[in-house]
């Protein structure tokens, strides 16, 4: 998951670069379509299209992993998380109620435990807004408990009030050892409010640890969340990217391993398997504990289940996700190495190994067929990455050489990161990479062809991680554009999963998701529904075929300028815009007020000393704007001088408003590169990178000349760069595909326009009279909710013939199946 920055808008279409019907206000633009269905492109591989699971958003507790009690072992805390405590999510229900971290504990790696001095009780709230349970279905409840004098424990699902909505567990604690107690509570009413009520009766001291409470209906039985569970299942993923992410290789916050075992331990595997009161609880890099209830067995386990190809990600101790530390300790990178062989062993050893041993006590003497893994995701640091890559990929393939063993090319899809990790990466000859990113629209829209030029004898791509930044339908329209590209060039790219899988409504840590969900609902995004067509309809070949384009027209760049910051101090000085002409459009010293530039309301700008300083280092997206949005052809100089923070100062032009610009990000993502990014509707893309960091305390002269489309830009006299903001957002493709087993074609047409396009289709060959035709349609800003989902494929039959003409409605993406008679 990158850590890009991420601006969100509801007004997506309204500003795109877009390609536009040279007739203006037609209802209908017209378009060729030809096929040679007499000819075979490149083979798909069923695998290609999977899911990327991260453990954010809540996507596990709370989320995909069953369990409906919160913090059940009493390990929350502030080092995770500052609002955090032993007793998060817990209550005192009536007597005496304390925590206790001593060596009474259950084992080393469950420390915390709860003690009742009876009678007492306590009550679990569960997450969202309670524990949601649905009347006629039955619960398990199970506790690990103690006592010094024999003590009743009862568990109860109440209502906030206190009402019982199902029959009590109740349990005769006896014995001061540690035992696992059970029960099953059947539940007489639902509700999304439920809390679990845990009390002891008697005299003494009770001590409680490891509270659960299940739903006997899970996924297969296998203690997933149904629902959830089901919608993954229904795409027919061809793998299971797992856990991660930044959540993998970024270490905890002391490093990869922290001082002691309990705490702030990087994800590591052997934390997560064998007897969940056993495994470690842990802090997450996205901001909260994570229980490791779901781990690596229950990962291979559902990737088995739905029939997808399990694909572990393990940290290669570099950094990413805004991180550069590398480790240099040879030991912990040796034990690293040995930890990710084992973890081969575990999934596909014989059951006399010792990790396949392991694997077969918790239930799977067969192997689980690994035949992919991923090391490392999004380093920053190239060649201290490869360094240590290439020791894993070694080590691995001298042990296991059917391993493909995948490697990464950074954060984003273009710059001097990814330039270099392509570079290493070709010269050790590795056979897979994995590319990230998070764009806007128009980026989808703009780079369908991204894939054409890429070396055919080169490394294979698995796009990990891709998303256009918004849940909009229209998000959803640019993904399908890109994805006909993905597959007419399924010989290069072998592997792809949109980013991130779930979200948990109350506790976003990232947006755009897949799946949405909350304590008792869960629905798919628009682009959810987009990628189930895709996933569920994809051929086993391409077949060639050629469209023609849009009519289209581009307008220069215009706009007004502005200046910014993020998470810095900084002040700027002797603003002035001239023509090219060399007439003078605005100048300021700031000898005066600042009445001539608007504010976003983010930020302290103020007039200091003849200069405009922002002066909260801790602000993000300070933007003020100054000039007229009819501004073309024009130079923009200024003095620019950050005072302190992480990164460095933003410089905008073309500005429309506050969510369509251009600005030359100096000294971003914490000072470690500099950047221009495009802003469309909120969303943003990189158009260009450079290295350059910005120097606290130092002046820099800034220059940015806009001519046409052309853009060139000078940092003290210097040319940094220039680019060409001259690629076309078509909003009309297609890649069309053969179905062996049925054989059928399958033409997969994107229409993401507002006009229909009146299409000649010309096949070539004899066909059946009438096809099936799937069809995805709504309005741009359409999004699905838990209460409303206007973005719903529907079926259809269509007249076809060798050669005849469809309209393909607007905003629609459609798939014809048609069967050949040949």
């Amino acid at each position: 998951m990158s850590r890009k920055h991420v601006l969100l808008s509801a007004a997506l279409a309204a500003s795109l670069l877009v390609a536009v019907p040279g007739s203006g206000a037609a209802a209908d633009t017209d378009y060729t379509l030809k096929i040679d269905a007499t000819k075979k492109g490149p083979s798909i591989d069923d695998s290609m299209y999977g899911v990327f699971f991260e453990d954010i958003n809540r996507a596990a507790d709370g989320g995909l992993y069953a369990e409906l009690v919160q913090n059940r072992s009493f390990e929350y805390d502030p080092a995770d998380n500052a609002s955090y405590h032993g007793l998060t999510s817990w209550a005192p229900h009536s007597g005496t109620v304390d925590l206790a971290d001593d060596t009474g504990r259950m084992n080393e790696r469950n420390r915390r435990y709860l003690k009742l001095g009876l009678p007492a009780g306590v009550i679990n709230s569960g997450y969202n807004s309670g524990i949601a349970v649905q009347s006629g279905q039955r619960y398990d409840f199970s506790v690990w408990a103690r006592a010094d004098q024999a003590a009743q424990l009862t568990a109860t699902i109440t209502d906030p009030a206190g009402a019982a909505l199902g029959d009590p567990v109740k349990v005769q604690v006896n014995g001061d050892g540690w035992t696992r107690y059970t029960g099953t509570i059947r539940a007489q009413k639902s509700t999304t409010t439920g809390r679990l009520l845990v009390t002891g009766g008697g005299t003494g001291t009770l001590r409680l640890d490891m509270v659960s409470l299940m739903p006997q209906d899970t996924f297969k039985g296998h203690g997933l969340r149904r629902d959830l569970a089901e919608k993954i299942a229904a795409l027919k993923p061809g793998f299971v990217r797992f856990p991660g992410g930044c959540l993998v290789n970024t270490g905890s916050h002391y490093g990869y391993d922290a001082p002691n075992f309990e705490r702030r331990r990087s994800y590591q595997w052997k934390d997560t398997i064998g007897p969940v009161e056993q495994r470690a609880t842990n802090w997450n890099f996205w901001g909260y504990n994570q229980s490791y209830g779901l781990g690596y067995y229950e990962y291979f386990q559902f990737s088995e289940d739905i029939g997808a190809m399990p694909l572990p990600v393990v940290p290669a101790l570099v950094t990413g996700c805004g991180q550069n530390r590398a480790t240099d300790d040879p030991a912990l990178l040796a034990r690293h190495i040995q930890d990710t062989l084992d973890l081969i062993e575990f999934a596909n050893g014989p059951a006399d190994s010792t990790w396949g041993r392991k694997r077969a006590e918790m239930g799977h003497p067969k192997p689980f067929r690994l035949t992919h893994l991923g090391v490392g995701n999004e380093e920053n640091l190239p060649d201290e990455f490869m360094a240590r890559f290439t020791q894993f990929r070694d080590a691995i393939n001298a042990k296991y050489p059917d391993i493909t063993v995948v490697s990464n090319s950074g954060p984003d899809d273009t710059g001097g990161t990814f330039d270099r990790l392509w570079q290493l990466n070709k010269q050790a000859g590795v056979k897979m990479i994995d590319e990230h990113y998070y764009n806007s629209p128009s980026w989808f829209l703009e780079n369908n062809n991204r894939y054409d030029s890429y070396d055919r004898n080169g490394p294979k791509v698995f796009l990990g991680e891709y998303a256009s930044q918004d849940n909009r339908y229209f998000n959803a329209l640019s993904e399908a554009a890109f994805m006909t590209g993905l597959e007419r060039n399924a010989d290069v790219v072998k592997l792809a999963s949109y980013a991130p899988l779930l979200a948990n409504e109350d506790y976003v840590q990232w947006r755009p998701d897949m799946i949405w969900f909350n304590n008792h609902a869960s629905w798919g995004s628009a682009s959810y529904e987009m990628q189930k067509l895709f996933m569920t309809n994809v051929g086993d070949h391409v077949v060639p075929s050629t469209a023609s384009a849009t009519p289209s027209t581009q307008a220069p760049i215009t706009g007004a300028i502005g200046l910014s910051t993020w998470a810095t101090a900084a002040s700027y000085d002797d603003v002035s815009v001239t023509s090219a002409s060399g007439q003078a459009l605005f100048s300021d010293d700031f000898s005066g007020t600042d009445a001539r530039w608007t504010k976003s309301g983010r930020g302290a700008w103020n007039v200091v000393n003849g200069a405009y300083v922002q002066s909260d280092a801790a602000a993000e997206d300070t933007l003020v704007t100054a000039g007229d949005k009819t501004w073309r052809d024009y130079t923009l100089n200024l003095k620019a001088t950050k005072q302190s923070g992480r990164e460095g100062f933003l410089v905008a032009f073309g500005v429309q408003d506050t969510g369509n610009y251009y600005w030359w990000n100096l000294g971003g993502w914490n000072n470690t590169q500099s950047a221009v990014e495009k802003a469309v509707g909120g969303a943003k893309s990189t158009l260009m990178t450079n290295g350059t960091r910005i120097d606290a305390g130092r002046t820099y002269d800034v220059r940015v000349e806009v001519r046409g489309r052309h853009v060139a830009l000078f940092l003290d006299g210097q040319k940094w760069g220039e680019f060409t903001d001259d690629k076309l957002a078509e909003p009309f493709r297609q890649v069309v595909t053969r179905d062996l087993a049925t054989g059928e074609l399958i033409v997969k047409v994107v229409n993401a326009q507002d006009n229909a396009a009146r299409t000649r289709i010309d096949l070539g060959v004899p066909v059946a009279s009438t096809a099936r035709a799937t069809v995805l349609q709504g309005r741009p800003d359409d999004v699905n909710t838990e209460f409303s989902q206007p973005i719903r494929s529907r079926a259809e039959q269509v007249r076809v013939a060798s050669s005849f003409t469809h309209t393909f409605p607007p905003n629609s993406v459609t798939f014809l199946r048609i069967r050949s008679r040949s």
